[in-house]
């Protein structure tokens, strides 16, 4: 959906075999760190850590908290930042801020990039609020609410040309302008992230998010993807 991008900067390899050796530590009366040689594969140590830690509504989610992987999260609007970022249990963020650049929005007045480049509108199409009432974003209203952006960056550039600062000006662009952010999580805490805001009746845009980190998830921790799928996609349980 639209211009939406999450890139993996970094993972923890082996996460499974991680995860595995923070839950045979657990019990085991040996220093865990002697015995890697004999720890299982990446493969079987998945499937250990589903048959010990969460297979049968076990719940024992601390050993998951151990491996990271750090994502790049681009073009989404500032909207789903801000729900993205009220969730900081297990998780990090640094988000782009407008504080000390605006470039991009000089450029949609210089026509160097287009508005929808800067900023984001919802598609045209049928929708309801969260009371179910119904109604229709049509090509006539969204035009007018893209003309409403330009004059946004208009006077953005207006302020900037008068000496304002940054951080000054940014207070008069609208609300769903397009931002970058990097956020690292622990496998516990992206499943936490994926029940809350994949859910159904969550914003739109945050389920397109959890829709883009999903496949890089699948291929980082295979097996706990898969138990994750079959268990909790999109069920709205109470977040581990």
């Amino acid at each position: 959906m639209d211009r939406f991008r999450v890139e993996v900067i970094s993972q923890t390899p082996n996460p499974q075999q991680t995860i595995y050796a923070a839950m045979h530590q657990d019990y085991a009366e040996a220093f865990v760190w002697d015995q890697r040689a004999d720890w299982p594969s990446e493969e079987k140590a998945g499937e250990l850590v589903i048959r010990n830690l969460l297979k049968g509504g076990r719940g024992h989610f601390g050993p998951l908290e151990h491996p990271q992987i750090v994502l790049n999260c681009g073009f989404f609007p500032h909207s789903t930042m801000q729900q993205i970022r009220t969730h900081r249990v297990g998780l990090s963020f640094d988000v782009q801020s407008f504080r000390y650049t605006g470039s991009r929005i000089l450029d949609v007045v210089e026509g160097k990039t287009s508005v929808e480049d800067v900023f984001y509108l919802r598609p045209v199409g049928a929708y309801s609020d969260r009371q179910g009432k119904k109604y229709e974003y049509t090509p006539e209203i969204r035009q007018r609410d893209l003309d409403w952006c330009y004059q946004g960056c208009v006077r953005y550039k207006e302020r900037i040309d008068q000496g304002f600062s940054e951080e000054h000006a940014r207070g008069l662009i609208p609300f769903d302008v397009r931002q970058h952010w990097v956020v690292s999580a622990n496998a516990r805490s992206l499943m936490h992230l994926l029940d809350l805001r994949w859910k159904a009746d969550a914003q739109l845009e945050a389920q397109k998010l959890c829709e883009a980190m999903w496949p890089h998830f699948q291929s980082w921790v295979p097996a706990i993807a898969q138990w994750y799928e079959d268990n909790r996609l999109k069920k709205a349980r109470l977040s581990p």
